[in-house]
């Protein structure tokens, strides 16, 4: 196993895509072992069984999200939001800070929201006489907070992982992905809330004009955004009344939105523009699918040598405390949120923490959002955080120039961290409205289902990982 560990850390520094590395882990460890490994490529064919539903939900909602992000929706939200909120101290902060968490929350990427709001934004804040530092920390700090809101894709993805991690476990906890895409609102809220004071703040400090409040203008930004406004709304209030499903609800969102931006707007031309932005959307979407299935194998090996429970031996001879465990894991998560991303952290830590939550009695929703909430903190630490970079390419600028902006916004947002990872109350998931075949609740059942094809039972020395799932 040596020489395998060996093998990935060249590969690293070479520079070879994690899906790569983590085969390599995976598949070297079975044959190190000497376990049989189509026990473990069983698992990857498992993913186009029961949890090819949840996965097809992940192409509909990127490919919506880069529909909006190509087409002109910033625009309109930005004349209704300065409209209606122009009048407020900071009012151009505040539009930019909920403008980007409403496209985080369907692109699943912040890069794609820096890239394609930040640029029109910034100069806005700028002309509006906000600091030079303040208006690159907001672009670059707004691009992550939306990472918490359904439909966002690192929601599901994290809730399709710990559905295939947690089925090994003993008294767990049931575990819902439709469930679980409610449970960030409420802490998502109180995130933007804390960074919307500090706009506020920021705006009377630096004495930015601002504008009267002319609902007329509102009402006319409204009409023209009329058939954008909603999306949110509906998905929202389509999964929390129980009238459709995370699959049905991907599928009507990327009809609506495709027939809204290409027929009714224009904004994006078949001919020009709809190949690429499918094409763009898509590459994102395999990423995260091959770096699914080289995890899965990779998880099958940690669970069969017993990895995770070791881990969690050493750790309760030093760790004994429900908020000692939390805190630790907090540190931990933010220097793995600072140098990958936030995919790949699903994908390779999740399996890893998984049994010590467990073993604390951590609730798995409680458990998803202090995760996801690290990694929208890891985005914008130094030295490696992505959305740094993306923002220094993007508007021309020293990355030390965007480590000194975005210090407020990291200390804020670690204030909400601890408000949420100490206050298990503020994870709120609905309760259970709609029963059925066509649910995403990740529990065990019978077989694996159904689309694997026929294969020879692992012998009895090889203990699969979602036996029963």
């Amino acid at each position: 196993m040596i020489l395998v560990i060996l093998l990935a850390v060249v590969m690293a520094v070479l520079g070879a895509p994690l899906f790569a590395i983590l085969a390599v882990v995976g598949v070297g460890g079975f044959l190190t072992s000497g376990t049989p490994l189509p026990g473990a490529i069983d698992n990857v064919y498992r993913l186009a069984g029961a949890e090819a539903v949840s996965l097809s939900t992940i192409p509909l909602f990127t490919f919506a999200g880069y529909l909006m992000a190509q087409a002109k929706t910033a625009q309109r939200l930005l004349r209704m939001a300065e409209a209606v909120m122009g009048w407020i101290p900071g009012g151009l902060a505040l539009v930019t800070l909920w403008i980007c968490a409403f496209f985080t929350t369907f692109t699943g990427a912040s890069g794609v929201t820096i890239v394609a709001v930040g640029g029109l934004i910034l100069p806005a804040l700028l002309k509006s006489r906000y600091g030079q530092r303040f208006s690159l920390e907001v672009v670059t700090g707004s691009g992550a907070v939306g990472l918490l809101f359904p439909p966002s894709l690192p929601l599901i993805v994290y809730g399709i992982i710990y559905g295939l991690n947690s089925a090994h476990l003993e008294n767990k906890k049931p575990f819902s992905i439709e469930k679980f895409l409610f449970a960030g609102i409420v802490p998502g809220l109180i995130l933007l809330g804390i960074l919307s004071i500090y706009c506020i703040w920021e705006g009377m400090r630096s004495r930015a004009p601002r504008r009267r409040l002319d609902m007329r203008e509102f009402g006319r930004a409204l009409w023209e955004a009329k058939w954008e406004v909603p999306i949110p709304f509906v998905i929202i209030g389509g999964l929390a009344r129980g009238l459709m499903t995370i699959p049905e609800s991907a599928a009507l969102t990327a009809l609506y939105v495709f027939v809204v931006e290409v027929f009714i707007y224009k904004d994006v031309s078949v001919r020009r523009d709809l190949l690429r932005v499918a094409r763009e959307s898509m590459t994102l979407v395999g990423a995260i699918f091959v770096k699914i299935a080289c995890a899965t194998v990779l998880t099958a090996y940690l669970i069969n040598a017993e990895i995770p429970t070791r881990l969690f031996e050493w750790m309760s001879q030093y760790v004994h405390e429900k908020w000692q465990f939390l805190l630790i894991l907090n540190l931990l998560l933010l220097v793995v949120g600072c140098l990958m991303d936030i995919f790949s952290a699903i994908v390779v830590v999740v399996p890893l923490i998984i049994p010590a939550a467990n073993q604390f009695g951590i609730d798995p929703y409680h458990l998803g959002i202090i995760f996801l909430l690290n990694l929208e903190i890891g985005y914008l630490l130094p030295p490696a955080g992505l959305n740094l970079f993306i923002a220094a390419f993007r508007f021309n600028r020293p990355i030390t120039q965007l480590y000194r902006a975005v210090v407020p916004f990291i200390l804020l947002m670690v204030v909400a961290l601890m408000i949420v990872t100490y206050v298990p109350k503020l994870t709120v998931v609905p309760k259970d409205r709609r029963p059925g075949p066509a649910s995403t609740t990740l529990q065990p059942g019978p077989g694996a289902g159904g689309a694997a094809p026929e294969r020879a039972s692992p012998p009895d020395a090889y203990k699969d990982p979602l036996e029963g799932f």
